[in-house]
Protein backbone atom coordinates (compact mmCIF):
# COMPACT_ATOMS: atom_id res chain seq x y z
CA UNK A 1 0.00 0.00 0.00
CA UNK A 2 1.25 3.35 -1.30
CA UNK A 3 0.56 6.76 -0.51
CA UNK A 4 0.28 7.40 -4.30
CA UNK A 5 -3.42 6.11 -6.10
CA UNK A 6 -3.37 3.84 -9.31
CA UNK A 7 -4.36 6.39 -11.58
CA UNK A 8 -1.55 8.77 -10.23
CA UNK A 9 1.01 4.94 -10.65
CA UNK A 10 -0.32 4.66 -13.96
CA UNK A 11 0.35 8.35 -15.13
CA UNK A 12 3.55 8.15 -13.65
CA UNK A 13 4.85 4.83 -14.95
CA UNK A 14 2.92 5.16 -18.37
CA UNK A 15 3.12 8.71 -19.31
CA UNK A 16 5.80 10.72 -17.14
CA UNK A 17 8.97 8.17 -17.33
CA UNK A 18 8.64 6.91 -21.23
CA UNK A 19 7.78 10.37 -22.99
CA UNK A 20 10.27 11.88 -21.16
CA UNK A 21 12.94 10.33 -23.05
CA UNK A 22 10.61 9.17 -26.34
CA UNK A 23 10.38 13.09 -26.73
CA UNK A 24 14.48 13.74 -26.48
CA UNK A 25 15.35 10.72 -28.75
CA UNK A 26 13.24 11.91 -31.31
CA UNK A 27 14.24 15.55 -31.37
CA UNK A 28 18.01 14.31 -31.11
CA UNK A 29 17.85 12.27 -33.93
CA UNK A 30 16.13 14.74 -36.44
CA UNK A 31 17.54 17.64 -35.49
CA UNK A 32 19.85 17.07 -38.40
CA UNK A 33 17.26 16.45 -41.12
CA UNK A 34 15.87 19.61 -39.80
CA UNK A 35 18.99 21.58 -40.53
CA UNK A 36 19.29 20.42 -43.93
CA UNK A 37 16.14 19.66 -45.44
CA UNK A 38 14.31 22.42 -43.81
CA UNK A 39 17.19 24.71 -43.70
CA UNK A 40 18.60 24.46 -46.05
CA UNK A 41 22.09 24.21 -44.73
CA UNK A 42 24.40 21.80 -46.48
CA UNK A 43 28.04 23.01 -44.92
CA UNK A 44 28.79 22.42 -40.95
CA UNK A 45 26.21 20.59 -40.21
CA UNK A 46 27.97 18.13 -37.73
CA UNK A 47 29.12 21.88 -35.83
CA UNK A 48 25.65 23.28 -35.70
CA UNK A 49 24.40 20.42 -34.37
CA UNK A 50 26.96 19.59 -31.79
CA UNK A 51 26.68 23.20 -30.92
CA UNK A 52 22.96 22.59 -30.25
CA UNK A 53 23.26 19.34 -28.20
CA UNK A 54 25.95 21.48 -26.53
CA UNK A 55 24.05 24.39 -25.25
CA UNK A 56 20.62 22.28 -24.47
CA UNK A 57 22.78 20.53 -21.91
CA UNK A 58 23.97 23.75 -20.89
CA UNK A 59 20.35 25.13 -19.79
CA UNK A 60 19.38 22.01 -18.70
CA UNK A 61 22.05 21.97 -16.43
CA UNK A 62 20.84 25.40 -14.87
CA UNK A 63 16.68 24.53 -15.44
CA UNK A 64 16.96 21.10 -13.88
CA UNK A 65 17.77 22.55 -10.06
CA UNK A 66 15.47 25.23 -10.69
CA UNK A 67 12.33 23.00 -11.43
CA UNK A 68 13.22 21.30 -8.86
CA UNK A 69 13.45 24.28 -5.98
CA UNK A 70 10.14 25.36 -7.70
CA UNK A 71 8.25 21.73 -7.38
CA UNK A 72 8.58 22.29 -3.64
CA UNK A 73 7.12 25.20 -3.67
CA UNK A 74 4.05 24.34 -6.16
CA UNK A 75 3.92 20.62 -6.36
CA UNK A 76 4.91 18.20 -8.68
CA UNK A 77 1.99 18.33 -11.01
CA UNK A 78 2.52 22.11 -11.69
CA UNK A 79 6.53 21.28 -12.54
CA UNK A 80 5.16 18.39 -14.81
CA UNK A 81 2.27 19.87 -16.91
CA UNK A 82 4.40 23.17 -17.36
CA UNK A 83 7.48 20.60 -18.62
CA UNK A 84 5.50 18.53 -21.34
CA UNK A 85 3.17 21.87 -22.22
CA UNK A 86 6.69 23.70 -23.03
CA UNK A 87 7.89 20.94 -24.88
CA UNK A 88 4.68 20.77 -27.36
CA UNK A 89 5.26 24.67 -27.90
CA UNK A 90 8.90 23.86 -28.66
CA UNK A 91 8.23 20.88 -31.15
CA UNK A 92 5.84 23.20 -33.05
CA UNK A 93 8.59 26.22 -32.88
CA UNK A 94 11.09 23.39 -34.03
CA UNK A 95 9.81 23.32 -37.44
CA UNK A 96 9.05 27.12 -38.28
CA UNK A 97 12.92 27.98 -37.88
CA UNK A 98 14.63 29.72 -41.41
CA UNK A 99 17.99 29.73 -40.19
CA UNK A 100 19.78 27.90 -37.50
CA UNK A 101 21.18 30.97 -35.22
CA UNK A 102 19.02 32.10 -33.52
CA UNK A 103 15.69 31.14 -34.53
CA UNK A 104 16.89 27.16 -34.47
CA UNK A 105 18.63 27.36 -31.15
CA UNK A 106 15.93 29.05 -29.06
CA UNK A 107 13.75 26.22 -30.06
CA UNK A 108 16.01 24.22 -28.40
CA UNK A 109 16.83 25.64 -26.03
CA UNK A 110 13.11 26.49 -25.13
CA UNK A 111 12.90 22.52 -25.89
CA UNK A 112 15.97 21.88 -22.80
CA UNK A 113 13.59 24.18 -20.87
CA UNK A 114 10.48 21.70 -21.16
CA UNK A 115 12.70 18.47 -20.86
CA UNK A 116 14.86 19.43 -18.06
CA UNK A 117 11.21 19.84 -16.20
CA UNK A 118 10.14 16.40 -17.10
CA UNK A 119 13.89 14.72 -16.48
CA UNK A 120 13.54 16.09 -13.47
CA UNK A 121 10.02 14.71 -12.28
CA UNK A 122 10.72 11.25 -13.27
CA UNK A 123 12.85 11.46 -9.96
CA UNK A 124 11.16 14.06 -7.66
CA UNK A 125 7.99 11.75 -8.64
CA UNK A 126 9.50 8.79 -7.43
CA UNK A 127 10.00 8.98 -3.68
CA UNK A 128 6.18 10.45 -3.62
CA UNK A 129 5.52 7.30 -5.31
CA UNK A 130 7.06 4.50 -3.52
CA UNK A 131 6.53 6.15 -0.16
CA UNK A 132 4.59 3.63 2.55
CA UNK A 133 1.32 5.74 3.81
CA UNK A 134 2.00 8.36 6.32
CA UNK A 135 -0.51 9.32 9.93
CA UNK A 136 -0.60 13.15 9.17
CA UNK A 137 -2.09 15.30 11.84
CA UNK A 138 -4.42 18.44 10.75
CA UNK A 139 -6.94 20.76 11.96
CA UNK A 140 -10.73 20.12 11.36
CA UNK A 141 -12.76 22.03 13.20
CA UNK A 142 -10.30 23.08 15.83
CA UNK A 143 -9.83 19.39 16.94
CA UNK A 144 -6.56 17.64 15.61
CA UNK A 145 -7.59 14.83 13.84
CA UNK A 146 -5.39 11.97 11.55
CA UNK A 147 -5.23 11.62 8.31
CA UNK A 148 -3.70 8.29 6.44
CA UNK A 149 -2.99 9.31 3.20
CA UNK A 150 -3.04 5.76 1.32
CA UNK A 151 -3.98 4.62 -2.50
CA UNK A 152 -7.81 4.40 -1.68
CA UNK A 153 -8.44 7.60 0.37
CA UNK A 154 -8.44 9.77 3.52
CA UNK A 155 -8.99 8.26 6.89
CA UNK A 156 -9.80 11.05 9.40
CA UNK A 157 -10.16 10.04 12.78
CA UNK A 158 -10.01 12.41 16.04
CA UNK A 159 -8.04 12.98 18.81
CA UNK A 160 -8.41 12.97 21.82
CA UNK A 161 -7.63 16.54 22.44
CA UNK A 162 -8.37 19.84 21.29
CA UNK A 163 -5.65 23.03 20.64
CA UNK A 164 -8.17 25.11 22.66
CA UNK A 165 -8.04 23.00 26.05
CA UNK A 166 -4.65 21.75 26.14
CA UNK A 167 -2.97 20.63 28.91
CA UNK A 168 0.30 19.99 30.22
CA UNK A 169 0.14 16.39 30.56
CA UNK A 170 -2.18 16.21 27.20
CA UNK A 171 0.89 18.36 25.24
CA UNK A 172 3.29 16.07 26.16
CA UNK A 173 0.98 12.58 25.54
CA UNK A 174 -0.02 14.22 22.06
CA UNK A 175 3.88 14.56 21.81
CA UNK A 176 5.16 11.17 22.94
CA UNK A 177 2.16 9.45 20.47
CA UNK A 178 3.50 11.61 17.46
CA UNK A 179 7.06 10.97 17.51
CA UNK A 180 5.62 7.22 18.69
CA UNK A 181 3.64 6.80 15.33
CA UNK A 182 6.19 8.32 13.35
CA UNK A 183 8.34 5.71 13.75
CA UNK A 184 5.91 3.15 12.68
CA UNK A 185 5.01 3.63 8.81
CA UNK A 186 8.62 4.20 7.58
CA UNK A 187 10.33 0.88 8.40
CA UNK A 188 13.78 0.33 6.05
CA UNK A 189 12.37 -3.10 4.73
CA UNK A 190 9.74 -1.34 3.11
CA UNK A 191 11.11 1.83 2.37
CA UNK A 192 14.20 0.09 0.58
CA UNK A 193 11.72 -2.72 -1.12
CA UNK A 194 9.02 -0.21 -2.39
CA UNK A 195 11.64 2.26 -4.06
CA UNK A 196 13.75 0.21 -5.25
CA UNK A 197 11.08 -2.16 -6.68
CA UNK A 198 9.20 0.91 -8.37
CA UNK A 199 12.48 2.18 -9.47
CA UNK A 200 13.11 -1.26 -11.53
CA UNK A 201 9.83 0.02 -13.61
CA UNK A 202 11.05 3.30 -14.12
CA UNK A 203 14.26 1.82 -15.94
CA UNK A 204 11.81 -0.27 -17.98
CA UNK A 205 9.95 2.35 -18.47
CA UNK A 206 12.22 4.74 -19.61
CA UNK A 207 13.53 2.19 -22.04
CA UNK A 208 10.13 1.82 -23.70
CA UNK A 209 10.09 5.32 -23.98
CA UNK A 210 13.58 5.03 -26.47
CA UNK A 211 12.01 2.19 -28.09
CA UNK A 212 8.41 4.50 -28.77
CA UNK A 213 10.92 6.84 -30.24
CA UNK A 214 12.67 4.55 -32.34
CA UNK A 215 9.43 2.52 -33.54
CA UNK A 216 6.53 4.95 -33.48
CA UNK A 217 7.94 8.82 -33.83
CA UNK A 218 11.18 8.66 -35.68
CA UNK A 219 9.81 6.54 -39.00
CA UNK A 220 6.78 9.17 -39.76
CA UNK A 221 8.58 11.28 -42.06
CA UNK A 222 9.26 8.26 -44.28
CA UNK A 223 5.49 7.16 -43.87
CA UNK A 224 4.40 10.32 -45.00
CA UNK A 225 6.75 10.14 -48.03
CA UNK A 226 5.38 6.59 -48.87
CA UNK A 227 1.97 8.15 -49.11
CA UNK A 228 3.40 11.05 -51.43
CA UNK A 229 3.46 13.80 -49.22
CA UNK A 230 6.40 16.03 -49.58
CA UNK A 231 9.67 15.83 -47.83
CA UNK A 232 9.44 18.89 -45.60
CA UNK A 233 5.98 18.74 -45.78
CA UNK A 234 6.51 14.83 -44.14
CA UNK A 235 9.19 16.04 -41.80
CA UNK A 236 6.80 19.12 -40.70
CA UNK A 237 3.64 16.79 -39.82
CA UNK A 238 6.33 14.52 -37.98
CA UNK A 239 6.68 17.10 -35.04
CA UNK A 240 2.88 18.49 -35.56
CA UNK A 241 1.87 14.67 -34.77
CA UNK A 242 4.54 14.20 -31.65
CA UNK A 243 3.37 17.98 -30.22
CA UNK A 244 0.06 16.75 -30.32
CA UNK A 245 0.84 13.53 -28.03
CA UNK A 246 3.00 15.71 -25.74
CA UNK A 247 -0.21 17.99 -25.50
CA UNK A 248 -2.12 15.17 -24.76
CA UNK A 249 0.44 13.75 -22.27
CA UNK A 250 0.03 17.12 -21.01
CA UNK A 251 -3.50 16.97 -19.76
CA UNK A 252 -2.82 13.15 -18.44
CA UNK A 253 -0.56 14.57 -15.90
CA UNK A 254 -3.48 17.03 -15.03
CA UNK A 255 -5.87 15.02 -14.31
CA UNK A 256 -3.79 11.90 -13.62
CA UNK A 257 -1.18 14.01 -10.93
CA UNK A 258 -4.00 15.71 -9.23
CA UNK A 259 -3.52 15.48 -5.54
CA UNK A 260 0.02 13.83 -6.12
CA UNK A 261 1.79 16.60 -3.49
CA UNK A 262 -0.83 18.14 -2.01
CA UNK A 263 -0.22 21.04 0.98
CA UNK A 264 -1.50 19.13 3.93
CA UNK A 265 1.21 19.91 6.55
CA UNK A 266 0.93 19.93 10.66
CA UNK A 267 1.07 23.66 11.90
CA UNK A 268 4.63 22.35 13.79
CA UNK A 269 6.23 20.73 11.25
CA UNK A 270 9.18 22.31 9.77
CA UNK A 271 8.75 22.89 6.98
CA UNK A 272 5.25 25.05 8.40
CA UNK A 273 7.21 26.99 10.80
CA UNK A 274 9.86 27.72 8.53
CA UNK A 275 7.04 29.38 6.15
CA UNK A 276 4.85 30.79 8.56
CA UNK A 277 3.21 33.52 7.03
CA UNK A 278 5.16 33.31 3.62
CA UNK A 279 2.98 32.16 0.75
CA UNK A 280 4.82 28.95 -1.09
CA UNK A 281 4.14 30.89 -4.23
CA UNK A 282 5.98 34.09 -3.01
CA UNK A 283 8.34 32.39 -0.76
CA UNK A 284 12.01 34.65 -1.10
CA UNK A 285 14.91 33.28 -3.15
CA UNK A 286 17.01 32.75 0.16
CA UNK A 287 14.70 30.08 0.97
CA UNK A 288 14.92 28.05 -2.33
CA UNK A 289 18.96 28.35 -2.13
CA UNK A 290 18.57 26.78 1.66
CA UNK A 291 16.23 24.13 0.03
CA UNK A 292 19.55 23.58 -2.40
CA UNK A 293 22.02 23.64 -0.51
CA UNK A 294 20.13 21.56 2.18
CA UNK A 295 19.79 18.92 -1.07
CA UNK A 296 23.66 19.37 -2.18
CA UNK A 297 24.84 18.97 1.30
CA UNK A 298 22.84 15.76 2.02
CA UNK A 299 25.02 14.23 -0.54
CA UNK A 300 27.65 14.57 1.87
CA UNK A 301 26.22 13.01 4.85
CA UNK A 302 24.04 10.07 3.61
CA UNK A 303 25.47 7.50 1.91
CA UNK A 304 22.27 6.64 0.11
CA UNK A 305 21.87 10.28 -1.10
CA UNK A 306 25.68 10.14 -2.05
CA UNK A 307 25.84 6.92 -3.90
CA UNK A 308 22.21 7.98 -5.34
CA UNK A 309 23.90 11.30 -7.17
CA UNK A 310 26.84 9.13 -8.09
CA UNK A 311 24.66 6.83 -9.60
CA UNK A 312 23.09 9.08 -11.37
CA UNK A 313 26.46 10.85 -13.10
CA UNK A 314 27.33 8.10 -14.64
CA UNK A 315 23.80 7.00 -15.60
CA UNK A 316 23.31 9.82 -17.56
CA UNK A 317 27.08 9.76 -19.10
CA UNK A 318 26.69 6.55 -20.07
CA UNK A 319 23.09 7.09 -22.11
CA UNK A 320 25.31 9.77 -23.94
CA UNK A 321 27.93 6.70 -24.01
CA UNK A 322 25.71 4.41 -26.06
CA UNK A 323 23.35 7.05 -28.18
CA UNK A 324 26.70 8.88 -29.36
CA UNK A 325 30.14 7.41 -29.35
CA UNK A 326 28.76 4.03 -30.29
CA UNK A 327 27.35 4.79 -33.44
CA UNK A 328 30.44 7.33 -33.73
CA UNK A 329 33.00 4.49 -33.24
CA UNK A 330 31.08 2.12 -35.46
CA UNK A 331 31.20 5.30 -38.74
CA UNK A 332 34.73 6.09 -38.11
CA UNK A 333 36.31 2.60 -37.95
CA UNK A 334 33.82 1.86 -41.40
CA UNK A 335 35.45 4.80 -42.80
CA UNK A 336 38.82 4.18 -41.82
CA UNK A 337 38.77 0.74 -43.01
CA UNK A 338 37.58 1.99 -46.90
CA UNK A 339 34.01 0.45 -46.36
CA UNK A 340 32.34 3.30 -47.16
CA UNK A 341 32.82 6.75 -48.88
CA UNK A 342 32.46 9.74 -46.80
CA UNK A 343 32.21 12.37 -49.63
CA UNK A 344 29.39 12.98 -51.95
CA UNK A 345 29.46 13.40 -55.84
CA UNK A 346 31.83 16.41 -55.96
CA UNK A 347 34.28 14.70 -53.76
CA UNK A 348 33.72 17.00 -50.36
CA UNK A 349 32.97 15.77 -47.30
CA UNK A 350 28.94 15.01 -47.02
CA UNK A 351 26.66 16.12 -44.32
CA UNK A 352 25.14 13.51 -41.57
CA UNK A 353 22.35 12.63 -43.66
CA UNK A 354 24.25 11.80 -46.87
CA UNK A 355 26.75 9.81 -44.29
CA UNK A 356 23.37 7.82 -43.53
CA UNK A 357 22.43 7.32 -46.89
CA UNK A 358 25.93 6.59 -48.15
CA UNK A 359 26.71 4.43 -45.86
CA UNK A 360 23.61 2.13 -44.61
CA UNK A 361 25.78 -0.61 -43.15
CA UNK A 362 27.66 0.98 -40.89
CA UNK A 363 24.45 2.52 -39.32
CA UNK A 364 22.80 -0.80 -39.83
CA UNK A 365 25.66 -2.28 -37.33
CA UNK A 366 25.37 0.40 -35.17
CA UNK A 367 21.51 0.12 -35.06
CA UNK A 368 21.72 -3.27 -33.85
CA UNK A 369 24.90 -3.13 -31.48
CA UNK A 370 22.38 0.01 -29.45
CA UNK A 371 19.54 -2.11 -30.47
CA UNK A 372 21.08 -4.82 -28.33
CA UNK A 373 22.51 -2.68 -25.36
CA UNK A 374 18.70 -1.01 -25.15
CA UNK A 375 17.34 -4.70 -25.10
CA UNK A 376 19.30 -6.00 -22.63
CA UNK A 377 18.72 -2.68 -20.49
CA UNK A 378 14.93 -3.05 -21.04
CA UNK A 379 15.32 -6.81 -19.66
CA UNK A 380 17.39 -6.30 -17.07
CA UNK A 381 15.55 -3.30 -15.27
CA UNK A 382 13.00 -5.22 -13.09
CA UNK A 383 15.80 -7.69 -12.76
CA UNK A 384 17.79 -4.83 -10.67
CA UNK A 385 14.71 -3.66 -9.39
CA UNK A 386 13.75 -7.01 -7.49
CA UNK A 387 17.49 -7.60 -7.01
CA UNK A 388 18.04 -3.78 -4.74
CA UNK A 389 15.03 -4.64 -2.74
CA UNK A 390 16.09 -8.35 -1.93
CA UNK A 391 19.62 -7.72 -1.47
CA UNK A 392 20.69 -8.04 2.32
CA UNK A 393 23.54 -5.85 0.79
CA UNK A 394 21.88 -2.90 -0.65
CA UNK A 395 25.31 -1.73 -2.55
CA UNK A 396 25.89 -5.07 -4.33
CA UNK A 397 23.36 -4.31 -7.00
CA UNK A 398 24.99 -1.27 -7.94
CA UNK A 399 28.41 -2.39 -7.31
CA UNK A 400 28.14 -5.27 -10.18
CA UNK A 401 25.95 -2.49 -12.26
CA UNK A 402 29.52 -0.67 -12.74
CA UNK A 403 31.88 -3.62 -12.77
CA UNK A 404 29.97 -4.45 -15.87
CA UNK A 405 30.73 -0.88 -16.82
CA UNK A 406 34.48 -1.01 -16.06
CA UNK A 407 34.47 -3.98 -18.36
CA UNK A 408 32.48 -3.33 -21.08
CA UNK A 409 33.17 -0.12 -22.23
CA UNK A 410 37.12 -0.73 -23.14
CA UNK A 411 35.84 -4.01 -24.21
CA UNK A 412 33.95 -2.43 -26.84
CA UNK A 413 36.34 0.16 -28.12
CA UNK A 414 39.20 -2.78 -28.21
CA UNK A 415 37.26 -5.50 -29.97
CA UNK A 416 34.94 -4.14 -32.18
CA UNK A 417 35.65 -4.42 -35.85
CA UNK A 418 34.06 -3.71 -39.03
CA UNK A 419 34.88 -6.48 -41.21
CA UNK A 420 32.09 -8.86 -40.42
CA UNK A 421 34.24 -11.99 -41.31
CA UNK A 422 35.85 -11.71 -37.84
CA UNK A 423 33.45 -13.29 -36.21
CA UNK A 424 34.85 -13.86 -32.76
CA UNK A 425 35.56 -9.53 -32.40
CA UNK A 426 32.09 -8.97 -33.87
CA UNK A 427 30.69 -11.85 -30.90
CA UNK A 428 33.12 -9.76 -28.33
CA UNK A 429 31.40 -6.73 -29.49
CA UNK A 430 28.23 -7.59 -28.88
CA UNK A 431 28.63 -8.81 -25.46
CA UNK A 432 30.30 -5.90 -24.55
CA UNK A 433 27.12 -4.15 -25.88
CA UNK A 434 25.45 -6.01 -23.52
CA UNK A 435 27.52 -5.24 -20.55
CA UNK A 436 27.31 -1.72 -21.78
CA UNK A 437 23.35 -2.06 -20.79
CA UNK A 438 23.54 -4.05 -17.61
CA UNK A 439 25.75 -0.74 -16.53
CA UNK A 440 23.51 1.77 -17.54
CA UNK A 441 20.18 0.32 -16.64
CA UNK A 442 21.83 -0.81 -13.26
CA UNK A 443 22.84 2.12 -12.59
CA UNK A 444 19.67 4.33 -13.54
CA UNK A 445 17.71 1.43 -11.47
CA UNK A 446 19.57 1.37 -8.39
CA UNK A 447 20.48 5.20 -8.13
CA UNK A 448 16.94 5.87 -8.56
CA UNK A 449 16.28 3.56 -5.86
CA UNK A 450 18.90 4.79 -3.65
CA UNK A 451 18.52 7.89 -3.82
CA UNK A 452 14.48 7.69 -3.11
CA UNK A 453 15.14 5.51 -0.19
CA UNK A 454 17.79 8.25 1.31
CA UNK A 455 14.87 11.18 0.81
CA UNK A 456 12.06 9.12 3.10
CA UNK A 457 14.65 7.08 5.58
CA UNK A 458 16.27 10.47 6.34
CA UNK A 459 13.35 12.06 6.80
CA UNK A 460 12.27 9.12 8.83
CA UNK A 461 15.64 9.61 11.01
CA UNK A 462 15.51 14.01 11.13
CA UNK A 463 12.18 13.91 12.46
CA UNK A 464 12.98 10.72 15.35
CA UNK A 465 16.05 12.95 16.16
CA UNK A 466 14.67 16.37 16.26
CA UNK A 467 11.49 14.82 18.38
CA UNK A 468 13.90 12.89 20.80
CA UNK A 469 15.78 15.85 21.86
CA UNK A 470 12.51 17.78 21.77
CA UNK A 471 11.35 15.13 24.21
CA UNK A 472 14.95 14.64 26.13
CA UNK A 473 15.09 18.52 26.91
CA UNK A 474 11.27 19.56 27.33
CA UNK A 475 11.74 17.00 30.53
CA UNK A 476 14.15 19.34 32.25
CA UNK A 477 12.64 22.62 31.31
CA UNK A 478 11.15 24.64 33.68
CA UNK A 479 7.58 25.66 34.57
CA UNK A 480 8.30 29.13 33.57
CA UNK A 481 9.36 28.72 30.11
CA UNK A 482 6.22 28.86 27.44
CA UNK A 483 5.00 25.82 26.86
CA UNK A 484 4.31 25.53 23.02
CA UNK A 485 7.75 27.54 22.47
CA UNK A 486 9.41 24.60 20.09
CA UNK A 487 6.34 24.74 18.21
CA UNK A 488 6.03 28.74 17.82
CA UNK A 489 9.91 29.28 17.14
CA UNK A 490 10.49 28.62 12.98
CA UNK A 491 12.92 25.08 12.69
CA UNK A 492 15.20 24.42 10.58
CA UNK A 493 15.56 20.99 10.17
CA UNK A 494 12.87 20.52 7.44
CA UNK A 495 12.92 16.71 6.47
CA UNK A 496 14.25 15.66 3.01
CA UNK A 497 11.09 14.46 2.08
CA UNK A 498 9.67 18.07 1.72
CA UNK A 499 13.20 18.93 -0.90
CA UNK A 500 12.22 16.02 -3.21
CA UNK A 501 12.41 18.17 -6.15
CA UNK A 502 15.57 20.17 -4.71
CA UNK A 503 17.17 16.20 -4.56
CA UNK A 504 16.05 15.60 -7.97
CA UNK A 505 17.29 18.97 -9.03
CA UNK A 506 21.06 18.11 -7.95
CA UNK A 507 20.62 14.41 -8.54
CA UNK A 508 19.70 15.86 -12.56
CA UNK A 509 22.92 18.37 -11.96
CA UNK A 510 25.03 15.87 -11.31
CA UNK A 511 23.87 14.13 -14.53
CA UNK A 512 23.80 17.00 -16.83
CA UNK A 513 27.59 17.87 -15.61
CA UNK A 514 28.36 14.47 -16.48
CA UNK A 515 27.00 14.48 -20.23
CA UNK A 516 29.07 17.99 -20.48
CA UNK A 517 32.50 16.04 -19.49
CA UNK A 518 32.00 12.93 -21.84
CA UNK A 519 30.26 15.04 -24.47
CA UNK A 520 33.64 17.67 -24.92
CA UNK A 521 36.52 15.73 -23.49
CA UNK A 522 35.83 12.26 -24.48
CA UNK A 523 34.73 14.36 -28.24
CA UNK A 524 38.05 16.18 -28.36
CA UNK A 525 39.93 13.04 -27.15
CA UNK A 526 38.20 11.05 -29.68
CA UNK A 527 38.93 13.06 -32.61
CA UNK A 528 42.75 14.16 -31.32
CA UNK A 529 44.04 11.31 -29.26
CA UNK A 530 42.63 7.87 -29.23
CA UNK A 531 38.66 6.68 -30.84
CA UNK A 532 38.55 4.63 -27.33
CA UNK A 533 39.17 7.71 -25.17
CA UNK A 534 34.70 8.01 -24.12
CA UNK A 535 34.99 4.49 -23.77
CA UNK A 536 37.65 4.84 -21.22
CA UNK A 537 36.74 7.60 -19.40
CA UNK A 538 33.43 5.74 -19.05
CA UNK A 539 35.67 3.40 -17.50
CA UNK A 540 37.17 5.76 -15.29
CA UNK A 541 33.30 6.68 -14.27
CA UNK A 542 32.31 3.09 -13.30
CA UNK A 543 35.31 2.68 -11.15
CA UNK A 544 34.81 5.49 -9.11
CA UNK A 545 31.04 4.19 -8.53
CA UNK A 546 32.56 0.92 -7.91
CA UNK A 547 35.52 2.25 -5.11
CA UNK A 548 32.04 3.82 -3.87
CA UNK A 549 30.09 1.34 -3.26
CA UNK A 550 33.33 -0.81 -1.88
CA UNK A 551 34.08 1.91 0.94
CA UNK A 552 30.30 2.54 1.42
CA UNK A 553 29.99 -1.51 1.98
CA UNK A 554 33.07 -1.62 4.13
CA UNK A 555 31.86 1.22 6.49
CA UNK A 556 28.92 0.26 6.77
CA UNK A 557 29.75 -3.35 7.78
CA UNK A 558 32.01 -1.95 10.48
CA UNK A 559 29.45 0.60 11.85
CA UNK A 560 26.82 -1.73 12.02
CA UNK A 561 28.37 -6.04 12.75
CA UNK A 562 29.04 -7.85 9.62
CA UNK A 563 26.00 -8.64 7.55
CA UNK A 564 24.11 -5.71 9.11
CA UNK A 565 22.14 -3.35 7.41
CA UNK A 566 20.87 -0.40 9.42
CA UNK A 567 20.60 2.35 7.66
CA UNK A 568 18.87 4.26 10.13
CA UNK A 569 22.39 4.25 12.70
CA UNK A 570 24.12 5.15 9.47
CA UNK A 571 22.48 8.71 8.89
CA UNK A 572 22.50 9.72 12.51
Amino acid sequence: MFTATRLQVATYLLGVCPFSIAFLVFLNSSVSFVVTDLIGEKDGVGDAVGSLGFADELVAIVACPIWGLLSDRVGLRFVCVSGYSIICLALLLFVQAKNVYPQLLLARLFFSLGAAAAATMVTAILPAVASPPTNTPVEHHGTRVTQTFGGNGHVASPSIESEVTITPARFVSRHSQRRDAATVPVAEPDVASSTNRVAGFVGMATGCGALIALAVFLPLPAKFQYAGVGEKAALKDSFYIVAAVAFLLTVWCFIGLRGIQEVREDPESPTFQSQKGVSRLTAPLSQMFDSFRTAAVAGFRQWEIAIGYLGGFVARASSVGISLFIPLLVNAMFLSSGLCDANDEHGNPAGLPDIKRRCPQAYIVAAELTGITETVALIFAPIFGYWAAKAPRKEVPLLVASVAGVVGYPLFANEFDPDSTKTLKRVAAFVAASLIGISQIGAIVCSLGTLSKGVLVGSHNKSSSVDGEAQENGMHTAEAEPLLQSSQQPRKDIPLSDLKGSVAGVYSLYGGAAILILTKLGGFLFDNVSRAAPFYIMAVFNAMLTVTCVISGIWRRDRNGVGGDNAFADNR
